[in-house]
């Protein structure tokens, strides 16, 4: 009989949860559970143990809670730290308080910055001794990066900062070297500027390898960990919402029907009805049903659909694979997208089939681009980050993110041909999805964007000498 210590990674968010006891005792607490709570409950069964307590580090942004609907199905309680923004019941913990499951014991530290009420458990093993070896520390600290403070906004940024550098120094440096630690979060996230590889890691590490831990004085960390923050993925504001309110229960992940072409293409007249296509960026190109959006189903799918998507919109889908209909229905079940009226049964083959019509993007390589860049009919769109742009772009392309293109579509001119670039091509098809959809007809992507014209050695602008060509999404 021993500790149960399990960490469970959610495909796509880059989200890490955790199930831990004490299987002799009987008794085990889940941290942090994603939406679809399924794998607690199987784990649980399987290990012979009960969920008794679900434990929630701070008010999640990034994806829906599981916290009520494991609730729902065990009656354990949740508990959390000590806010006024929770509005539901949560058992709400000081520092130092304890919660004991057989010979495990997890004790609550306070680790406000990324958020007000953010807390940490250490983990101690009593046949190991009273020491705790371990430390959950939610999205306070990650593997070569911190929680960003940001995500409030309301002008708490430099507040919420300067608690995560007391955090950090006061809290979690004094718990020694060898003390490991194990996030919410791993790399892929937006919830840190940049987190690294690894899925745990050691204060000791941290310490040697981590920006975060460079000598500084508090005045001096605010100011870098606020310098360059990349712009937060507009879905976090509505699911700190969700999850400071509780999600409703829907019980389990829902069954997507699949339709018929000439149902799905009756679906798509009602105008508050948006159609995701998941396919490669190559198959949409090729052929896709017209005033689609296409985000391809890989990692940042998620991300994407969260930054481009109006969850009040009803979501129809076009997959490759009954692979793909339970992954992209899992996901977004995770990020609260509970609008979804079926997918395009047989895809596009039975679209194909039906002589229904299609629309086709076409295709630049690097090469070509840099061939048509300086025609005077030819629009090159950038739509990677404002920070990646600044770092290099091709030259005499026109700057606008993906997520603000439709706010600024006036600015482009529907007469001329537009190629759309990014970092690899998976952002640029979106956006060349988004223009079609909007009535642009001479529409090119690039596929491998950036990161192939500059495995090609291809010309390079910096964005101090194209100012023109920017706009700003800020």
């Amino acid at each position: 009989m021993a500790l149960v210590f399990e960490q469970i990674d959610a495909e796509g968010l880059a989200h890490l949860s955790y199930i831990v006891g004490d299987d002799k005792a009987g008794v085990v607490a889940v941290i942090d559970p994603r939406r679809d709570v399924d794998i607690y409950i199987q784990r649980a069964r399987e290990l012979g143990v009960r969920i008794v307590q679900i434990i929630e580090t701070h008010i999640h942004a990034d994806f829906v809670s599981g916290s009520h609907e494991l609730k729902a199905r065990t009656g354990a309680p949740i508990y959390g730290g000590k806010s006024s923004d929770y509005q539901f019941e949560l058992q709400q913990l000081s520092e130092g308080d304890e919660l004991k499951l057989g010979n495990v014991t997890l004790r609550a530290l306070h680790t406000p910055g990324h958020t007000p009420e953010h807390v940490s458990f250490s983990i101690s093993d009593a046949k190991q001794g009273e020491a705790p070896f371990g430390i959950f520390t939610g999205d306070t600290l990650f593997n070569l990066d911190v929680g960003r403070p940001d995500l409030l906004g309301g002008g708490t940024e430099k507040k919420l900062a300067a608690q995560l550098y007391h955090s950090l120094f006061d809290k979690l440096v004094p718990l020694g070297d060898r003390m490991e630690i194990y996030p919410s979060h791993g790399a892929g996230s937006a919830c840190g500027k940049s987190i690294g590889d690894r899925r745990q890691s050691t204060i000791g590490n941290e310490r040697i390898f981590s920006e975060a831990f460079k000598e500084r004085s508090e005045a001096e960390f605010v100011e870098w960990i606020l310098a360059g923050m990349p712009e937060p993925p507009r879905h976090y504001a509505r699911l700190k919402k969700v999850n400071a309110k509780g999600a409703k229960i829907l019980g389990d992940v829902p069954i997507l029907p699949p339709l018929s072409p000439q149902e799905f293409q009756q679906m798509m007249q009602d105008e508050n009805t948006v159609v995701i296509d998941a396919r490669s960026i190559l198959a949409f190109g090729g052929g896709h049903i017209p005033g689609a959006i296409n985000i391809a189903l890989r990692p940042e799918f998620p991300n994407w659909v969260g930054w481009t998507i109006d969850p009040e919109k009803n979501i129809l889908l076009v997959l490759e694979s009954e692979r793909g209909v339970t992954l992209a229905s899992q996901q977004l079940f995770r990020l609260g997208y509970d609008n979804i009226a079926g997918y395009l049964h047989d895809g596009m083959t039975s679209w194909q089939n039906a002589g229904l019509p299609l629309k086709h993007l076409g295709e630049w390589t690097v090469h070509e681009l840099n061939q048509h860049k300086d025609d005077p009919d030819i629009t090159v769109l950038d739509v990677r980050s404002d920070g990646e742009y600044s770092n290099g772009n091709v030259p005499g392309a026109k700057h606008i993110y993906v997520p603000h293109l439709e706010e600024h579509l006036d600015e482009l001119d529907k007469t001329q041909t537009i190629a759309t670039y990014c970092g690899s091509g998976y952002r640029a098809s979106i956006a060349a999805s988004i223009l079609q959809k909007h009535g642009f007809e001479q529409v090119i992507n690039v596929p491998g964007s950036w990161n192939a014209w500059q495995s090609a050695n291809l010309p390079v602008a910096s964005r101090d000498r194209r100012k023109d060509a920017a706009v700003s999404t800020k």
